[in-house]
């Protein structure tokens, strides 16, 4: 009876919300249009809107003629401002909080505004907008009589200034209601925790004594907490542990090489799996269908988006930048998005490729700075993710982290791809693994196969395995545990794989 009027509550809402949605999924332009508008008219006079003439911009040519393309670099100085205490710089009024961007592990950190708007018509909407689907989806769920586990970062307070940064995730977490102990675990308390190692065992203490329905986080960081479950309970699944766990919700890195594991860990087909794609820039695609990976980008957020087809990608160089109408299926394209947080003409860094047009909706594929184009073969994130996963299930292995960078072309030798994999369960032929991550590499990316063909341009990739633990003590030296951190998969150059390939030789340096 209770779970019938909880549930029957909830969908009472998603109707509710669903005329929305409905609106923007018949009318995106129309609705893409409006963003813009509201967008310049809130910032007309902050000192951004003001330079650029915000309130004399009343077509997307103007604003596209008037405001030039940014990255971090360009906007940083008024960032920089914002976090100082001024006011009215890129958005009106003093902005409170600052998403640490994990990105990778590069040194840099960006430090990206979070303004109240942002967190309430970006962010937590698209968290409602994930339950509604999912309820809708499931209307059998049982999903509100538990709690969910959410695994988060930290954050901490700017010495002298009045402004938090934080992951993300933190930030979110540290504005919830007061009633959100009732639903999630941990208490805030531990989901603030610094210390990644001290919080991990504070959160599963917490978890193992809580019922749980749902979970929601990284997938990576994920299964780390959820072996340790297993290691402190000796079940030999997690539905042993919390018979009522149904959903997981994720995002942050591709899934795919992570499904195998997961699989193992809940073997039940009434398991449920619902990827989101939310950054620190914002809320942007959530997963709307049942047993699909495709993504419905959320148009009324915020945020008004373009595109830069990655063929005529040149930073905040390229001149090729098209309007949401103007996108084609089956294109890989740079995301640029101006939203409520203040971010005008901004490149995320992320690219995606559209799945379909009615409605728009895309698979993340990659970072513009992420790739291996080293001879021509264009290799991008979607593509490696693919071919491990493939290759993984037919030789029953499971893959906890891996990433690849070019061998370069010397005298006596031609070029190659070198991987460095952890697994959790090694291949049972590790030979026809190898010979599988090449075909289906091939196979997702025909600038590969050419270049594989007959080995004219491109050796076989070269495979090595990495001993236990070698990622997650790469990521601990560099102070990136937990969160929305994340293991680079690819790069155009040897840095990240050289150091990686040191530490596993020198386990104790």
């Amino acid at each position: 009876m209770q779970i019938g009027f909880i549930n029957s509550i909830a969908s009472w809402w998603f109707n509710k919300r669903l005329s929305d949605l409905r609106l923007f999924i018949k009318n995106p332009f129309n609705t893409q249009e409006e963003q813009l508008r509201l967008l310049l008219s809130r910032a007309g006079y902050t000192v951004f809107g003001k330079k650029y003439d915000f309130l004399k911009i009343k077509t997307l040519y103007d604003f596209q003629q008037n405001v030039p393309l940014h990255d971090y670099e360009s906007l940083y100085p008024y960032v920089e401002q914002m976090m100082q205490g001024k006011s009215d710089v890129l958005w009106p009024g003093k902005v409170k909080w600052f998403a640490k961007s994990s990105g990778t592990t590069s040194s840099k950190s960006k430090f990206i505004p979070v303004t109240e708007e942002a967190l309430e018509f970006n962010h937590y909407q698209g968290a409602k907008d994930v339950l509604a689907f999912y309820i809708h989806n499931y209307p059998d769920n049982k999903l509100l009589q538990g709690k969910t586990l959410k695994l988060g970062g930290s954050r901490q307070l700017l010495k002298n200034q009045n402004a938090y940064v934080g992951d993300l995730s933190a930030i979110m977490i540290d504005n919830m209601p007061f009633w959100s102990n009732m639903v999630t675990v941990p208490e805030k308390k531990t989901a603030l925790m610094s210390d990644w190692e001290k919080k991990l065992d504070k959160i599963i203490a917490e978890a193992l004594n809580s019922k749980l329905t749902g979970l929601a986080g990284v997938p990576s960081w994920m299964l780390m907490l959820l072996k340790e479950v297993l290691n402190r309970t000796g079940k030999n699944n997690i539905l042993e542990v919390w018979p009522d766990l149904e959903v997981f919700f994720h995002g942050g890195v591709s899934f795919a090489p992570y499904k195998e594991a997961f699989q193992k860990l809940f073997p039940s087909p009434e398991f449920h799996y619902m990827e989101i794609y939310n950054a620190s820039e914002g809320f942007f695609a959530l997963q709307d269908q049942k047993h699909s990976d495709e993504l419905l980008l959320m148009l009324n957020y915020g945020i008004f988006y373009e595109f830069i087809p990655m063929q005529d990608f040149k930073g905040i160089h390229s001149k090729n930048i098209i309007p949401l109408q103007e996108v084609k299926t089956g294109q890989n394209y740079a995301l640029v998005i101006s939203t409520n947080s203040g971010l005008w003409r901004y490149i995320i860094g992320d690219t995606v490729r559209f799945t379909d047009t009615r409605p728009y909706r895309i698979k993340i594929t990659g970072r513009t700075k992420h790739f291996i184009n080293v001879f021509g073969e264009e290799v991008v994130i979607e593509n490696t993710d693919k071919a491990i996963e493939k290759a993984a299930r037919q030789t029953e292995a499971l893959i906890k982290e891996y990433t690849l960078a070019p061998v370069f072309m010397q005298t006596d030798r031609k070029g190659a791809h070198q991987w460095l994999i952890e697994f959790e369960k090694e291949p049972d032929d590790f030979e026809k693994f190898k010979f599988l991550l090449d075909k289906y590499l091939q196979e997702a990316n025909s600038d590969y196969e050419a270049k594989r063909y007959k080995n004219l341009t491109l050796e076989p990739p070269l495979i090595q395995k990495a001993r236990q633990g070698l990622f997650y003590d790469w990521l601990k030296l560099k102070g990136k545990l937990g969160g929305q951190n994340k293991v680079p998969r690819l790069s155009n150059q040897r840095d990240f794989i050289d150091e990686l390939l040191q530490l596993n030789n020198n386990p104790n340096r």
